[in-house]
C-alpha cells in the first residue's frame, strides 16, 4: 500500500502498513512453523513432579529403575517416555463388604454365614499406602491394586466369620476381626508385588440382618446384663479376697507378736526360776532348813494377801469363856 506524504491514515490502514513492513517471506513460514512444532514436542519431555509424588518413567515400554523425585526433570518427549505420577504420601483405602443392594431373593454383598449357620452383615475398610522404594511396582499394577485388595479382604473376613459362632462375631468382631484382617490381607498380597503397605483396617459394620435385628438386640442386651452382673460379682469377690488376705496377714502378725512376747516372758520367768534355784541350792548347803523357812515366807505372803482382801482373819477376838464363839454366813457380794 502506498501512502502519500501528508495523507492521514486510519487505524486499519496503519496496522496493514506495519504488517507489510514486518511480513515473513513466503518461503520461511513453513520452516518457522515446523521449528515451533518441534520445540513444543521437545517440551513434552519436561516433567514437573509435585511434592509428595514420585514419577515412574517408561522409556520405550521399559520401566526405568529410578523414580523421579519432586522437582523439574527433563527426559525424552512424548511417545518415547511415558510418565506415571504416583502420590506416595497419601493414605488410600478400599471398602469391602455389605451394601444394601439385595433385592428379593438376591443375597446382599457382604452378608456372610457364621460357623453356626447364621447370617451377619459385615463391612470393613482396609487402609494402605504406596511403598516408597517400590513405586514402580505399584505404577505397573495400579489399576488392579484395589481389586486384589478387595478379594483378599473378602477372603479373610469370610474365613474369620465362618470359623466362629454368631455370638462371637457380634460381640468381639469389632476388635478381634480388625487385627485378623490387617495381618491376613498383608499375608495374602505378599506374593503379588503390589508395592504397598497395609497400614490398618477397620470394621465399619458388623450386625445381624434387618429381619432378625430386634431379636439379636434383645439377646445382646441380656448378655450385656449378664456380663455386668458377672463383673460386679467378680469385683465383689476380689474385694472379699483382698479383705481376707488382709485379715489373714493381721492375724499372722498378731500371732507372731504374741508368740514372741510369750517367749520373752517365758525366758524371763525361766531366768528368774533358775536364779532362785541357784540361790536355794547355795542356801541349802549352809542351812538344811532353808526350804521350810522359804515355805513359811511364801505362806505368810499368801495369808497377808488373803487378809487384805477380807478372805481370812485372826480368831483371837472370837475366844470367850465357853471357848471359840464362831459362826459363818455367806458373804454378800460388793455392789
Amino acid at each position: 500500500m502506498r501512502i502519500r506524504e501528508g495523507e492521514a491514515l486510519s487505524p486499519s490502514q496503519y496496522t496493514q502498513d506495519r504488517l507489510e513492513k514486518v511480513s515473513i517471506p513466503p518461503m520461511r513460514k513453513p520452516l518457522y512453523a515446523l521449528l515451533t512444532l518441534v520445540a513444543l514436542y521437545l517440551l513434552t519431555g519436561v516433567v514437573q513432579v509435585r511434592r509428595g509424588e514420585r514419577a515412574v518413567v517408561r522409556r520405550f515400554g521399559r520401566v526405568l529403575e529410578v523414580a523421579l523425585e519432586p522437582g523439574l526433570s527433563i527426559g525424552l518427549p512424548w511417545g518415547m517416555d511415558r510418565v506415571d505420577r504416583v502420590e506416595v504420601d497419601t493414605m488410600r483405602s478400599v471398602t469391602v463388604g455389605y451394601v444394601e443392594e439385595g433385592i428379593g431373593d438376591t443375597m446382599p454383598v457382604g452378608q456372610l454365614l457364621t460357623g453356626d449357620h447364621n447370617l451377619v452383615n459385615v463391612q470393613v475398610v482396609v487402609y494402605y499406602k504406596v511403598r516408597l522404594e517400590e513405586v514402580a511396582a505399584y505404577a505397573l499394577q495400579a489399576d488392579a491394586v484395589r481389586d486384589i485388595l478387595a478379594r483378599a479382604a473378602e477372603a479373610v473376613v469370610a474365613g474369620w466369620v465362618a470359623s466362629r459362632t454368631v455370638d462371637e462375631v457380634l460381640l468381639s468382631g469389632k476388635t478381634a476381626l480388625r487385627h485378623e484382617l490387617t495381618a491376613g490381607v498383608t499375608e495374602r498380597i505378599e506374593g503379588y508385588g503390589l508395592g504397598i503397605d497395609i497400614l490398618d483396617s477397620r470394621v465399619s459394620q458388623i450386625a445381624p440382618p434387618d429381619d432378625v435385628r430386634d431379636a439379636f438386640d434383645s439377646v445382646s442386651r441380656a448378655q450385656t446384663k449378664v456380663a455386668t452382673l458377672r463383673n460386679q460379682a467378680e469385683q465383689e469377690a476380689d474385694g472379699r479376697r483382698s479383705q481376707a488376705r488382709a485379715n489373714r496377714y493381721q492375724i499372722e502378725q498378731d500371732a507372731l507378736a504374741s508368740a514372741h512376747s510369750t517367749k520373752v516372758v517365758a525366758k524371763q520367768e525361766a531366768g528368774r526360776f533358775l536364779a532362785r534355784l541357784l540361790q536355794y541350792e547355795r542356801a541349802k548347803a549352809t542351812n538344811p532348813k532353808y526350804l521350810d523357812q522359804l515355805w513359811q515366807e511364801e505362806r505368810g505372803k499368801l495369808f497377808s494377801k488373803l487378809r487384805d482382801g477380807g478372805q481370812i482373819d485372826l480368831l483371837d477376838h472370837r475366844l470367850g469363856a465357853d471357848g471359840l464363839d464362831l459362826w459363818t454366813a455367806p458373804r454378800m457380794p460388793k455392789k
